[in-house]
């Protein structure tokens, strides 16, 4: 009987495990069906909530471009500011074949050495795409100092592209061996540039200022080729751009060098001579390459608030006509965001609004500048939200 007894006991926990493990299984399933309604309805809201954001930005953006600025869709991001008709019409002709109206649109320039460069520059991306009317050119008028500025130039561009805008650690062996190649050659070539250009001409010697990056120069030989540029043309904006590139810590410089070239070349010019910017360039660099700097307290720092208060008084007495003050402005733009004097960014991003091909904007997504841009005219405009 006990025997019986205790089979039966056994018999029925036994069941009592079946029963219980339907019971919870039946309510898992209820649990997960009630999760899954619960996820469902959360997706809905949040796909709800997304488009609702998303209309929300839309209509913001509308504004904006309803008060005159550009759409998303139709900033230039190639260009700082408008191309010249006489650019656009010396490029078709270069397109084309025309040589001479290359050599044409260059001795244009005269002695206005910075739109020398500016000149330059476009017509040597084009031959590094297709150089037969630069060779043509050459082989027409061999001694001519506009070609081989064009030629040395164009060497520098081609070697660049070969070596790409990634940082060392992403770049091929190959990549640097065939880039350092390419840079010795068109060192060659910008040495005989300037043997052969106007002895007061220094846009040969600019030419050599991306060759002294990728290369390396020592500090000694890169304020050699300096001292060159300076003693034909001081306050070239280009050259002292470029500089800066050279002094920075991402090719040969640090921080620290880089900020007391650009408060020295700031402090010894004139008003209106736009060197200002300088500061402003080496602020941007080192917010960018030192990742425990944020911009919206970094630039708001006394020194960076004194730098951009220096520039506006740079750019009220710089010449209205001078196109060169654009690339104040765009630095300007950005600084002045960050520092919450959002009536003033509006009246930069006005001027510089639809190109947007420089610093600071060409290190990100055109999204960047748009967020900017919008955020201050919404702030400074009524009846529109932040």
């Amino acid at each position: 009987m006990i025997g019986l007894y205790i089979l039966g006991a056994i018999l029925l926990f036994g069941a009592f495990k079946v029963l219980r493990g339907v019971y919870y299984i039946r309510k898992a399933k209820r649990l997960e069906a009630e999760i899954a309604l619960i996820e469902g309805r959360t997706e809905a809201m949040n796909s709800e909530t997304a488009a609702i954001k998303a209309e929300r930005k839309s209509e913001q953006a509308a504004a904006v471009v309803a008060l005159g600025f550009v759409p998303e869709d139709q900033l230039d991001t190639d260009n700082a500011l408008p191309v010249s008709p006489e650019q656009t019409a010396a490029v078709a002709a270069v397109k084309a074949g025309d040589w001479e109206a290359a050599a044409a649109y260059i001795e244009a320039a005269g002695q206005d050495w910075e739109e020398r460069w500016q000149r330059v520059r476009p017509l040597s991306e084009l031959a590094a795409e297709d150089d037969a009317w630069l060779l043509a050119w050459r082989a027409a008028r061999p001694s001519d100092p506009s070609a081989a500025l064009v030629n040395a130039d164009t060497g520098v561009i081609v070697a660049w592209n070969v070596r790409g805008s990634a940082r060392a650690s992403h770049t091929t062996q190959e990549q640097f061996r065939i880039f350092r190649e390419l840079l010795l050659k068109a060192q060659e070539q910008a040495r005989e540039a300037q043997r052969l250009a106007d002895p007061a001409d220094p846009v040969p010697y600019m030419v050599e200022q991306s060759i002294s990056q990728g290369l390396g120069y020592a500090h000694e030989e890169y304020q050699q080729l300096w001292s060159q540029i300076t003693k034909r043309d001081p306050k070239n904006l280009s050259a002292h751009t470029n500089a800066m590139q050279y002094w920075s810590q991402k090719w040969r410089g640090s921080h620290e060098m880089a900020l007391a070239f650009a408060r020295e070349c700031a402090a010894g010019a004139e008003p209106g001579e736009l060197l200002s910017v300088l500061p402003l360039i080496a602020y941007i660099e080192q917010e960018l390459h030192e990742s425990d700097l944020k911009p919206e307290t970094f630039f708001k720092e006394p020194e960076v608030i004194a730098a951009v208060d220096a520039a506006l008084v740079d750019l009220a007495a710089a010449d209205p006509e001078d196109w060169r003050s654009i690339r104040l402005r765009h630095p300007l733009a950005w600084f002045l965001f960050w520092q919450d004097r959002d009536a003033e960014a509006v009246e930069q991003f006005r001027h510089i609004d639809g190109h947007i091909g420089a610093m600071p904007w060409y290190y990100w997504p055109k999204s960047r500048y748009v967020h900017a841009r919008d955020w201050a005219v919404r702030v400074v405009t009524p009846g529109l939200e932040p």
